[in-house]
């Protein structure tokens, strides 16, 4: 016969564990996992120990439904994995239990439930933006940068002595941003060109001059 774990996280609401610890000991839990953040927080070390501490035959055991799902989906993913590997489940409140015909009939309209759920979201997102469409809007998020403020950064980082990071200050976005809108790699490389161009000017200019300068000087020594 397998061990009988149990699993107890605070609420928001209700932060003392004592009701949840009572009932699980009473249950016959020989280790009880305490999760110390609210279902709120998708990270849940506890429960992730838990999980990995049952084997086959064994029964994780909740004071009540919620405290182990963030949500209907969430409560029957985890109730499904815990199926998948032999490993029984029961709710002292609801008095449900997978190991018990019933039980699972439970879980199944559960399941049914969470997927009719699921299915309702999707058609309202889709009709949502079947709706938007139809006045002339687009779905998804605005755009950080218009056209006109991109074509404004592209001028900007065409100057050499302006930095990706003032641009992205000045225009209140990220570096990523200004990367995912602008070619930036592109205009740095202009940017090293013109300076090799500037650099070269200069350095052709002084040997014109020093050239000049010596011409005279040769031609003051001549005369």
């Amino acid at each position: 016969m397998g061990k009988r774990i149990g699993y107890a996280r605070v609420s928001t609401d209700d932060q003392n564990l004592d009701l949840q610890r009572d009932a699980i000991s009473l249950a016959g839990c020989s280790d009880v996992y305490e999760e110390t953040v609210s279902g709120r927080s998708s990270h849940r070390p506890e429960l992730t120990h838990c999980l990995k501490a049952l084997r086959p035959a064994d029964t994780l055991v909740v004071w009540r439904l919620d405290r182990l799902g963030r949500s209907l989906a969430d409560l029957v993913r985890i109730i499904g994995q815990l199926d998948a590997v032999g490993v029984g489940f029961e709710s002292i409140t609801e008095r449900i239990e997978t190991s018990s015909a019933a039980g699972r009939l439970i879980f199944h309209v559960f399941a049914a439930l969470a997927e009719f759920e699921r299915n309702l979201i999707r058609e309202r997102t889709r009709a949502g933006l079947a709706a938007a469409r139809a006045r002339g809007r687009k779905g998804g998020r605005r755009p950080s940068l218009d056209p006109q403020q991109i074509r404004e950064i592209r001028a900007l980082l065409r100057d050499p002595d302006i930095r990706v990071m003032d641009v992205a200050a000045r225009y209140g976005v990220s570096r990523t941003t200004l990367y995912r809108h602008v070619d930036v790699n592109s205009l740095e490389s202009s940017k090293l060109t013109k300076k090799w161009r500037d650099n070269a000017k200069k350095t052709e200019l002084g040997d014109i001059k020093w050239v000049s300068a010596t011409e005279q000087e040769t031609r003051h020594a001549d005369s």
